[in-house]
């Protein structure tokens, strides 16, 4: 890691006990998020890509990619952690499918930019182009996986087009969010 690396909480160098605190807190913080939903067809509109793209930026790649696939695993168990407290298997298969699937590599995308110093004091506007890619991602991924199962432009005008303003604003959030961390000094 270079001196310009900003990973707020870092929890790299910490006990294990206190790795495992930390992604059944993010997993927690990943469910919160899923709950705060605007009911649209065929996918909702949540707070899901904020809290997986801060959870990166927060906790690295490494621990930023667990916590998301230990979250992903609740769900799948039938826990009450997705959009409008749903779980199930039966959401990796339907139309948030490529959503979920996308969401542990954006949380590991951001990480690893958080790692090389993305999200440091001073950068701002990498710090948002970093969030934004995650986003990107998730709304790419997740609009190609819909695309086959209702077409192209379905899954434009329900997958993609909605989701674009919010990704931005949520980008921003996360960025803003981030330098809160920052300079309320926080750290595990």
């Amino acid at each position: 890691m270079t001196s310009t690396t900003f990973v707020p909480l870092r929890l790299a160098g910490r006990p294990l006990a206190v790795k495992v605190a930390a992604v059944f807190l993010g997993s927690l913080f990943l469910a919160a998020s899923s709950w705060i939903e605007v009911p649209m067809f065929p996918v909702p509109m949540t707070m899901q890509t904020f809290a997986v793209t801060l959870v990166g930026a927060l906790y690295g790649w490494r621990l930023g990619l667990a916590t998301v696939l230990a979250w992903l695993g609740e769900a799948a168990l039938g826990a009450p952690v997705l959009a409008g407290g749903a779980g199930g298997l039966a959401h990796f298969a339907g139309p948030t499918a490529g959503y979920l699937a996308a969401f542990p590599i954006a949380a590991a995308l951001v990480g690893w930019l958080a790692e090389r110093g993305w999200t440091a004091e001073g950068r701002l506007v990498r710090n948002v182009v970093a969030m934004l890619a995650g986003n990107a991602f998730i709304l790419v991924f997740g609009t190609i996986v819909l695309a086959g199962m209702i077409g192209a432009e379905k899954a434009y005008t329900f997958g993609f087009a909605p989701f674009v303003l919010g990704g931005i604003l949520k980008a921003v959030l996360a960025t803003a969010t981030i330098e809160a961390v920052r300079r309320a000094k926080i750290s595990l």
